[in-house]
């Protein structure tokens, strides 16, 4: 589930297959129509109408305007089918629900009206009765979903098309998504991390906390911050390597992995950039790196992974390199990796390696 996906979801009991308190009735033409309880809110000059409806009314009621198929009306985004299907599971699955209410934008077919002495909004069931200003694909996974749910539903009536563009633009620029690494600490503390995902939230954290840790003072665990390693950073650097940390411990990674990015800051003092380690790309290419130099490092010292012995290989490499084979703007990790990687098998003299 991805990131948006996520900022409308919140944890809740699964909703009766009931439906909301609405009534429906055949009209003279041939159309349903539906009257349920709504409350009139003005904010500013615009009005709206809150109420609650059946999710499987709202997929049948509702659509949008893709620009791509009315270029010259349309404004919303393409379905992303796999986003919409993550909803419909999540719902049947019985987590939860969706509760980020559906703004909706009333056209001239829906002959919408509000009884003000009732209390009540009536419109007829017409599958264009709505344009989706918010909430596409929670509808699109309503109607892939086996269990119905009650959705709170925002509803304005008589907008422009202009209008409608503008508030479709005012959601979708001044809301920020939650950040990938709050997302992280948040499916720790709902008990969803898989087991890879723990060993590495637990290594980030004893870089974090250890006062002899390599990155100390260089981590930021729940946000992006310039000069510092975020947790999502780190946890994609580590991914590539994962394979080198079958069945060990935390404590265990985090050892051998101390020893070996100290090596890698000492090096990197040689030319001055010992802080520029936080730069993502640097991160990633010698975390790449770690599995030929840890390899090395056991052919000579044993297996016994201290920051001498990673600076026995590290060292030398180190000082081949030139100030401009450190990160520059634009250069990926994939990229410096095999320059490093070149560079370090350079170095590297199988006399050195049979006798030392």
């Amino acid at each position: 589930m991805d990131r948006d996906t996520h900022s409308d979801i919140a944890e809740s009991a699964l909703l009766p297959d009931e439906g909301a308190d609405y009534r429906s009735s055949a009209s003279a033409v041939g159309k349903t129509s539906i009257s349920a309880p709504a409350q009139l809110v003005a904010q500013g000059k615009h009005r709206f109408y809150a109420l609650v409806l059946p999710s499987r009314l709202l997929a049948e009621t509702c659509t949008v305007e893709p620009r791509v198929e009315n270029p010259e009306e349309g404004f919303q985004r393409l379905l992303d089918p796999k986003r919409a299907t993550s909803i419909a599971k999540y719902i049947d699955a019985g987590f939860g629900t969706v509760p980020g209410a559906v703004v909706l934008s009333a056209q001239s077919r829906a002959h919408m009206h509000y009884d003000r002495a009732a209390g009540t909004l009536s419109f007829r069931q017409d599958p264009r009765a709505f344009l989706i200003i918010d909430g596409q694909h929670r509808i699109f996974g309503f109607k892939l979903a086996k269990h119905a749910v009650d959705v709170p539903v925002v509803i304005y009536n008589k907008l422009k098309r202009s209008e409608e563009c503008r508030l479709f633009m005012d959601i979708n620029t001044k809301q920020r998504p939650v950040p990938n690494e709050l997302l992280l600490d948040i499916r720790r503390l709902s008990e969803v991390e898989t087991k890879a995902d723990a060993l590495l939230h637990d290594v980030f954290d004893l870089f974090h906390t250890r006062e002899d840790s390599a990155l100390k003072g260089l981590l930021s665990p729940a946000e992006r911050r310039k000069g510092t390693i975020s947790r999502v950073t780190f946890n994609a650097a580590l991914r590539s390597i994962k394979g080198a940390f079958v069945d060990a411990r935390a404590e265990e990674v985090y050892a051998v992995l101390n020893a070996y990015l100290r090596a890698c800051r000492h090096g990197l003092g040689l030319h001055n950039a010992d802080e520029q380690i936080t730069h993502p790309a640097l991160f990633k290419a010698l975390a790449l790196l770690f599995a030929n130099v840890a390899e090395r490092v056991a052919d000579r010292h044993g297996g016994k992974y201290t920051v001498a012995n990673f600076e026995d290989v590290l060292i030398p490499f180190f000082k081949r390199l030139k100030k401009s084979d450190l990160p520059r703007a634009g250069m990926s990790h994939v990229a410096l990796h095999e320059h490093y990687g070149k560079a370090l098998s350079a170095g590297f003299l199988i006399k050195q390696w049979l006798f030392s």
